[in-house]
């Protein structure tokens, strides 16, 4: 191997400091062209240690990163180095030169590395380097404070071009190699992601009809009906959670049609719907006798789902003493009628679903904590209406069909009242979606509804949405996030001034810009125009 660049040079051009500039802009510039050629980054890293070698004498070079298999660090990029010496080039933090940059973030200079014992000569032994003095620099990678790698090389001490500039250029690289593992990173899991949701999006249209009656293409939802699907073989308990109104019995039915007991039973129970003294009979049946009025035995409704699926819906409403008894259920599989004196043997497959924190009721004391385990076997957390707002206008399209066929009507939306309802929050989430549609159907004194005729309606119906009381915060701005609603206003209705700031506070987004003002995007790009803000 040529060590030229390390040689001693008589040409009086290298005494010269813009020799040495000219020599580093070239460097730099050759390795920028590369970039954006390779995603791999082969390429721009591999002419950049190439280059430091016969540009700069700092031969050698290696780019050290983790390597997640087995859990250490490894030459990943190198120039100068064989197959073999790059292979054993392995560092654990803190052992050796290298693995003291890695565990402590810091730059290391070795003068002589025939005087450092921390110097291990890995790998490329001494024998292999030039008979002069031969110095280490190992310079840390840092993004964002946090220390993922190391670029190192060799180079002869004694030399016309100074240590301190060799440092000042690799801390330049290191922050470029920084920047572009970075880069390569962010990129990778991008294109996971986009791949993950054209593979849920391929999966959604195999049919033309929904899937089990779910309507939606987005990730959000195509996320949690993946899960549901996942388990659907098994006999595993699902607790479905979300907020009110997000479809959780729709979801039930699903988990249910996709398992191999879709030919059984499907019983659904409200639990907020039973009276406290009826629960055991309801969900366990009684005996002949069992107490006043029992005329004959009867069969719970665990026993009638025999084979099938029982929903428990809002879970969070079943007494505590009832808790007990399902947990020894779910525990045992087995069930006993008020009055009997044996238990009997059931084959059901459970599935709960709650819009409560299940974990504040345990803090609070209003629900067991050893039943919350049991139940939360396979939590399935199903997307709120505004995260998932590209599904709107087919939820819109079909609950209008849906309205018109059952009323023999024939009634529809402009594309600015869909872009209207579709930049809402929706507190209430499908089911108040699903109720509005209908309203405005029915109420619709045209065979064409219009944005003037639907913001009073919506209004109204705002105002009277009871808020989850178990809600995240809908979004980035309090007040911004809700459902501010404005009737239809003048064209100059809103300044300058007022749609900047209102653009600046939403990061940008001019559909959320428009949500906070009471505006549709459509109204807010033709005041933002009229006013020459383009």
């Amino acid at each position: 191997m040529t060590e030229s660049p390390d040689a001693e040079q008589t040409s009086v051009a290298e005494d010269s400091p813009g020799f040495w500039r000219t020599q580093e802009m070239l460097l730099v510039q050759q390795v920028m062209s590369h970039v954006g050629k390779d995603l791999t980054l082969e390429k721009p890293f591999r002419e950049m240690l190439h280059l430091m070698s016969e540009l700069l004498g700092l031969n050698r070079g290696r780019i050290v990163l983790p390597d997640p298999e087995r859990g250490d660090y490894a030459i990943k990029y190198s120039y100068g180095l064989t197959m073999e010496e790059r292979d054993r080039g392995r560092y654990a933090p803190g052992e050796g030169i290298t693995g003291r940059v890695l565990a402590n973030k810091q730059l290391i200079i070795v003068q002589d590395i025939d005087r450092e014992p921390d110097f291990l000569a890995r790998a490329v032994t001494r024998a292999q380097l030039p008979q002069e003095t031969v110095s280490f620099i190992a310079m840390p990678i840092n993004v964002e404070g946090k220390g993922i790698g190391v670029l190192a090389c060799h180079r002869l001490l004694r030399r016309r071009r100074t240590l301190s500039d060799d440092v000042s250029m690799l801390r330049i690289l290191a922050t470029l190699t920084g920047q572009l593992l970075q880069l390569k990173s962010a990129v990778e899991q991008k294109t996971k992601s986009l791949e993950q949701h054209n593979a849920m999006l391929a999966k959604a249209l195999e049919s033309a009809t929904p899937r089990y009656g779910i309507i939606g293409t987005s990730s959000a939802l195509l996320r949690a009906i993946g899960q549901l699907e996942q388990v659907a073989s098994s006999n595993a308990t699902v607790l479905l959670l979300g907020e009110s109104g997000t479809g959780k019995e729709l979801f039930a039915r699903a988990l249910h049609l996709a398992s191999t007991r879709h030919d059984m039973p499907f019983i659904k129970v409200n639990c907020a719907a039973i009276p406290e003294g009826l629960f055991e009979s309801e969900l366990f049946g009684h005996e002949r006798g069992a107490f006043t009025g029992a005329m004959e035995a009867r069969a719970g409704l665990f026993e009638q789902a025999k084979g099938g699926t029982i929903f428990l819906d809002e879970i969070g409403e079943l007494p505590l003493g009832m808790q007990a008894k399902l947990l020894r259920t779910i525990q045992e599989g087995t069930i006993s009628r008020l009055g009997a004196k044996r238990e009997t043997k059931i084959d059901v497959r459970l599935v709960a679903a709650t819009n409560r924190d299940l974990q504040k009721e345990i803090g609070n004391g209003r629900f067991r904590e050893d039943l919350y385990y049991r139940l939360n076997v396979i939590p399935v957390r199903l997307p709120a209406l505004r995260d998932r707002r590209e599904d709107i206008p087919l939820l819109i399209g079909n609950f209008v069909s849906r309205v018109n066929q059952t009323n023999q009507r024939n009634v529809n939306l402009t594309t600015h009242v869909v872009e209207y309802l579709a930049s809402l929050s929706w507190p209430g989430n499908i089911r108040q979606l699903s109720n509005l549609i209908e309203r405005l159907v029915l109420l619709a004194s045209s065979s064409l509804v219009e944005l003037k005729d639907v913001v009073p309606i919506v209004a109204e119906a705002m105002e009277h949405e009871p808020k989850q009381a178990d809600v995240d915060d809908v979004g980035e701005g309090d007040e911004n996030s809700g459902l501010s609603v404005r009737p239809y206003g003048a064209a100059d209705s809103h300044s300058a001034d007022t749609l900047q700031s209102a653009l600046r506070k939403q990061g940008g987004n001019k559909s959320r810009a428009a949500q906070a003002l009471g505006l549709t995007a459509r109204q807010f790009a033709y005041r933002w125009k009229k006013l020459g803000l383009d």
